[in-house]
């Protein structure tokens, strides 16, 4: 009988946890192409005595889908709908093209659960990953983001970021407060407001060690541009000079801002020390330069119209800036890729605004989305996907593509709109 009532608390906490994540999830996932271009692979339920394990193959198969690398076998198509990681017959999944299989189990342990998982080679038949741990009720949603990170870095060589966050502005004119900086889970899960305003909030960037965001805010009907720790209260003010304080961006070593100031006559792009508060001008001319965006190596690329459209330029240093944009009418809002090998951008052509990719190498220039109102590209910390704001049934929503322009979603905010979205770099 102690048994049975243990097992019942813990499997209330299990279902607890799983509808409260759903019910935190402020964007849903829409996917609108490119699924069938992935790699092949199945993850079926993990064997479990309980519904648990539904929900973590279906977190593990939408964080495939979504990294643009992947193409999950449907329910409907598999021989079994739940294998254990130690009883699978792999003959019954060879013969579809399929590539990868994930198998796992499930086993209460008290009130935690220890879960095993399997990551074959399905044409060989060979396990080539295998992970055994014990996880509280609630971090289970961690955990399945774990086995997805594992999964990938294995099958595609590259860091999974599966568990990082993004930071973004939500609005809703109908709230006494309606401009919200939200801190969520990549996936929009786990929503965190940590600020509330009566007044427009912009331009969210993090901190290159994942703990703080700075961003712009119209409070006291001026803009200024602060910096938040996003696990407390605790804030502060960097600038709050006359006219223009906007584009903050965080340098690699996290010890200055990139920024605009217009308070000595153009918008001219400064530097300026977060615990010195030194600060230095690195443009200086008639034109207006905007959106500063720091490389690996600490050159920072940029937006200018000193050649009459805006265009991207790059700087090493004050006052050597070389254009780097010459296809489209316009390009701005540069965001440079984690390895510094490419620009997420938005290009102008015939009246509609969209996502590229400027290979830095090739000078290459890829137009990625389909869409006409495409704004603030910010790229996942492993290069391999960009989160954006676009236009969603006549509203402001975000939307993902990934780095080779193969998979696309939208991810439209079930209430209000979103806008100004940020990646976090890895926090794990």
């Amino acid at each position: 009988m102690k048994v049975k009532l243990v097992f019942s608390q813990f499997l209330i906490a299990c279902v607890a946890f799983f509808a409260s994540a759903q019910a935190w999830a402020v964007l849903h996932l829409e996917v609108t192409g490119g699924i069938d271009s992935g790699i092949m692979i199945a993850v079926p339920e993990f064997s479990a005595e309980n519904t648990v394990s539904q929900k973590l193959s279906d977190v593990i198969n939408s964080d495939l889908i979504r990294s643009g690398s992947f193409s999950p076998m449907s329910k409907d198509k598999m021989p079994v709908s739940q294998v254990s990681g130690a009883d699978v017959n792999i003959q019954d999944w060879q013969g579809n093209d399929l590539q990868n299989l994930v198998s796992g189990s499930i086993v209460q342990d008290g009130g935690n659960y220890v879960i095993t998982f399997n990551l074959y080679d399905v044409p060989s038949g060979s396990v080539i990953l295998s992970k055994k741990a014990k996880v509280s009720a609630n971090n289970l949603r961690k955990y399945a983001h774990m086995i997805s990170n594992m999964v990938y870095e294995k099958i595609v060589g590259i860091k999974g970021a599966f568990l990082t966050k993004i930071a973004y502005v939500s609005v809703d004119y109908k709230d006494a407060y309606p401009f919200r900086l939200v801190i969520a889970d990549y996936d929009g899960y786990n929503e965190h407001i940590i600020l509330r305003s009566k007044e427009p909030v912009m331009s969210p960037t993090w901190s290159p060690d994942g703990s703080s965001v700075a961003y712009v805010s119209f409070e006291k009907r001026k803009p200024g541009i602060w910096i938040q720790n996003i696990q407390g209260k605790t804030r502060q003010l960097i600038t709050s000079f006359p006219g223009i304080n906007g584009s903050p961006k965080w340098s690699p070593k996290g010890d200055r801002l990139a920024l605009v100031f217009s308070k000595d006559g153009n918008p001219e792009i400064y530097t300026i020390g977060i615990s010195s508060k030194s600060m230095a001008r690195l443009t200086n001319n008639r034109a207006i330069d905007t959106e500063p965006s720091w490389a690996p190596d600490g050159s920072i690329y940029f937006n200018s119209d000193r050649g009459g459209r805006p265009q991207i330029y790059r700087m090493t240093g004050a006052g050597d800036a070389q254009r780097v944009t010459w296809e489209g009418d316009a390009n701005m809002n540069p965001c440079v890729s984690p390895d510094g090998k490419y620009l997420a951008l938005i290009t102008q052509a015939g009246g509609s605004y969209r996502v590229a990719r400027l290979d830095l190498d090739t000078k290459n220039l890829m137009v990625l989305s389909n869409s006409q109102f495409d704004e603030s590209p910010s790229i996942a910390p492993n290069g391999s996907m960009i989160i954006y704001s676009t236009i969603i049934r006549g509203r402001k929503g975000l939307a993902l593509v990934s780095a080779d322009g193969r998979f696309h979603a939208n991810l439209p905010a079930v209430s209000g709109e979103v806008r100004a979205p940020a990646w976090s770099p890895f926090l794990n």
